[in-house]
Order: C-alpha cells, then sequence, then structure tokens
C-alpha cells in the first residue's frame, strides 16, 4: 500500500475560487440579529454605517450556496494558499494509536493564523466601496496582525483595540501590527465613551474581545469614511473561512480518504466554522456522519455551560442582538493565554448547529493540559501551536488515546490554526510551574446571565 505524504499539497490551481456559504444547506437559519434601539429584526440598511455593504449582503444571504471570489483576492490568496493537509505520523507514533491523524496547518503565512482568508475579503470591500479607514478588535493578536497586513496591501489606515492583556503579554505582536502601518489602543481605554464607561465599571478589568469590539464600533461610528471589521462570529466572516475546509476535503479526495472525527477550537467560531463547512454539508445532505467537536477553554465556556439566548456582541451594548451561546456581555473572562479564545458568546451559526445537534459536542479543556499536548506535539511534530490552536491538539491527542485503547482505526481532522511564536509567555509560564486553571463558579455565570437582554 501507498504511504500517504506527510504534506498533502493542492497545486495553485485547486485554490477555492468560491466560498461555501454553509447556511444555504442549513435545515433551519439562525435566528435573526435584532436591532439593539428598536428590538426589532435588523435590516441590511441597519449595518450600513457599521460594514461595508457587500459584506452586509453576505451576512444576510441564505441561498447562494457558493459566492464567487473576487480574482483580487484569490491573487492575494496564492501568497500562502493552498496550506497544507499534514499527516501527524510523528504524533501516531508517539501515542501509539492506530488512529491516522491529520491537521490543516494555517500558520504558514506572517499574521501566523488562518485569521488572513477573511482580513483580505473584508479589506478588499472596503476599498472598493471607496472607504478610507477600518477599526477592529484583537485579542491573542493574530486578527489585528492580518488585517494589518491586508491594511497596508491595500493601502488602507487601521487602528487596533488590543485587549488588554494580551498587549502587555504579547508585545512583539503588537510589533508585528505596528510594522505594518496600524496604530494599536489597548482595551478598555480612555479613548473612547464605551472605554471609559468600562474602566469605571471594572477599573482593574484586563479586557475581554466584548470590550475592544464595543470600542472598534464606535470608533468606526465617529469617524468620517471608516467602517468597523470582524474576525470572527459573523457569518460573513465563516464564509470567508470556508476556504480552510474546501481545501482540507479536497486534499482528503487526493488520497481517497475522509475524516470520521473533526476537531476546531472555538471562541468566536470562525476557524472551526471554516474547518467544518463543508464537510458539515456533507452531513446535513446524508452523505458522510464525521464527528464535529468544538473544544472551548474552561475558563470561558460559553458553549459547554452558557445560554442559548439573544444576548449584545459586545460589552458596550452597541452591537445587534445575536441569538447565540452566550456567558453574558458582562462576563469579564480571566487573563487566560488563550487571548483569541476569551470572548463571551459562540457565532450564531455554530451555535444553531450545536443546538440542533448537527455539532456533535462541546468539550471545555483546562490551560495546564492543554499546554501539556501543545508541548508533545511541538517536540514530535516540529511546530508550536498557538495556545488557541493546541486546544483542538488536545483534543485530538484525547481522541487518538480512545482509539488506542479500543482498537479503532479512525481518520481524525484538526485545525491547527496558527503558530505559536509570540505566545512564548505563556509558554514560559507552562514550563516554570506558575500557570494556573481558572474555571469560572456557577455564580460568577449567574451573574452574566442575570444581565441578558429581555428578549
Amino acid at each position: 500500500m501507498k504511504k500517504v505524504p506527510y504534506r498533502i499539497y493542492l497545486p495553485e490551481d485547486r485554490i477555492p475560487r468560491q466560498w461555501h456559504n454553509i447556511r444555504a444547506n442549513m435545515k433551519e437559519q439562525h435566528e435573526p440579529f435584532l436591532n439593539p434601539a428598536t428590538g426589532e429584526v435588523l435590516k441590511k440598511e441597519d449595518l450600513y454605517p457599521v460594514f461595508c455593504e457587500e459584506l452586509v449582503e453576505q451576512e444576510f444571504d441564505t441561498t447562494h450556496e457558493y459566492i464567487d471570489i473576487p480574482d483580487e483576492i484569490v491573487e492575494f490568496y496564492k501568497m500562502y494558499r493552498p496550506s497544507p493537509l499534514v499527516r501527524a505520523y510523528n504524533l501516531e507514533k508517539a501515542l501509539n494509536t492506530p488512529a491516522k491523524i491529520y491537521y490543516k496547518f494555517e500558520g504558514n503565512n506572517t499574521s501566523g493564523s488562518h485569521k488572513l482568508n477573511s482580513a483580505v475579503a473584508q479589506v478588499y470591500y472596503a476599498k472598493k466601496q471607496g472607504i478610507t479607514k477600518l477599526t477592529t478588535e484583537t485579542g491573542a493578536g493574530q486578527w489585528g496582525t492580518a488585517l494589518a497586513m491586508a491594511a497596508k496591501y491595500f493601502n488602507m489606515d487601521l487602528t487596533v483595540y488590543m485587549v488588554k492583556s494580551s498587549y502587555y503579554q504579547k508585545p512583539y505582536r503588537k510589533a508585528v501590527m505596528e510594522t505594518f502601518g496600524a496604530t494599536i489602543i489597548p482595551s478598555p481605554s480612555d479613548t473612547t465613551e464605551a472605554g471609559r464607561a468600562i474602566l469605571k465599571q471594572f477599573p482593574d478589568t484586563n479586557g475581554s474581545l466584548g470590550c475592544a469590539i464595543s470600542e472598534a464600533v464606535e470608533t468606526a461610528f465617529k469617524t468620517e469614511n471608516c467602517r468597523y471589521v470582524l474576525g470572527s462570529v459573523l457569518d460573513q466572516v465563516i464564509l470567508h473561512q470556508s476556504v480552510i475546509g474546501l481545501e482540507a476535503k479536497a486534499a482528503f479526495e487526493m488520497i481517497d480518504e475522509y475524516p470520521d472525527i473533526i476537531i476546531g477550537c472555538a471562541g468566536g467560531g470562525s476557524n472551526l466554522g471554516g474547518l467544518i463547512s463543508p464537510f458539515m454539508k456533507d452531513k446535513l445532505e446524508g452523505k458522510h456522519n464525521p464527528y464535529f467537536i468544538a473544544v472551548e477553554p474552561a475558563s470561558c465556556p460559553s458553549l459547554t455551560r452558557g445560554k442559548y439566548a439573544y444576548d449584545f456582541c459586545d460589552t458596550g451594548k452597541m452591537t445587534p442582538l445575536a441569538k447565540m451561546y452566550t456567558l453574558g456581555c458582562d462576563f469579564q473572562p480571566s487573563p487566560n493565554h488563550a487571548g483569541g479564545l476569551r470572548y463571551h458568546g459562540m457565532a450564531p451559526i455554530i451555535s444553531k448547529l450545536y443546538h440542533d445537534g448537527y455539532l456533535d459536542e462541546a468539550r471545555a479543556v483546562e490551560q495546564t493540559k492543554v499546554f501539556e499536548s501543545a508541548v508533545l506535539f511541538s517536540q514530535v511534530e516540529t511546530i508550536l501551536p498557538a495556545p488557541e490552536s493546541a486546544h483542538a491538539v488536545h483534543v485530538a491527542i484525547q481522541e487518538a488515546i480512545k482509539c488506542r485503547e479500543s482498537g479503532e482505526s479512525k481518520t481524525i481532522l484538526f485545525g491547527l490554526t496558527g503558530t505559536g511564536y509570540f505566545d512564548m509567555t505563556a509558554y514560559a509560564s507552562f514550563h516554570d510551574g506558575t500557570m494556573t486553571d481558572y474555571i469560572p463558579t456557577d455564580e460568577d455565570l449567574e451573574r452574566g446571565f442575570a444581565k441578558l437582554p429581555k428578549v
């Protein structure tokens, strides 16, 4: 039998020319966004002051299964795509498992993550509309870096509100964003009304993605010819990230295989949604039945311990209300090193698929266990995973061990969404024994649930 190569690369002409819109395949749509001022169903025009018009069209599209990728974006993708599907032979050997473990590696660009897939699309559409300035938030810094790269490529001004804990933990990530011309502000800050209000209520806060979103949205509203762009959660972002899953599926077809288990880390839901998109289509259409696992930090457990309810997408309560699994927009996560997963809610698409049983399992894992798996993976596979990605690594290892114990030979696919080379403070904390696990109590969560909007 011919051995599968370590790395399966699609030829350049197999870069997807269309994004896959999973909403066109869903049995039921997620509930509509609500206007926070009126409580009524959000209209497209309500979002035009915030987002580019073409992105709003994509956000509301439930009928077109495939949406053409503009040639300019395809040309940009060619600089780092297709990304490889990698067979983790050395990890399999280290675990002594009969499982076949594959990962889709998205770290082969300067941002070190999958975020560039959507960043270039959002900046392209802003440029096309004549927008000259953009604002955004970033947690761990991958999204901010990716957006800074895309903004410089299209000659756009960019202001990034970076979660305060990550701002100080990851100075080199800030330096990379500044290399590409972005202005970086630690959030919450005193530069916006939302930031000042959050600091007044929580003076010692380390920040959150919800806080940073509030500041970025406010700045977009108040700045001439400026729009806000978001790195996760929204339907448009999951649409753009479908290139991950489309390439992965095409690579599996090249080696005549199909994954039994598909695993992704889950903060806002963009990489998970993109990875599972074409495989979920197969499941919804009854062609295959892969088992999907979303992995989140035990410190910010929106899927595993949250409520499925309408909530604001930001702490300042400026954004539309979304029906999602949420811990409450006022939830203040601990300064967890997995900064990109420190979001109080989950993407409406992911939430709906999970609520309806198509996303099979959500698993919350503790940080120290995650880093144990990250270290093992890096030692045998020679790639240092980002803390966020390491959550998927950890559960892939758990599933491979189950195969060893049962004797089953399952095919496991996980998303290696980024590299951890700017996360050395976290790795140092793990190695010197100062890393701790924080798990919110039921009382902690109830404080957030008590303030959920009455919808």
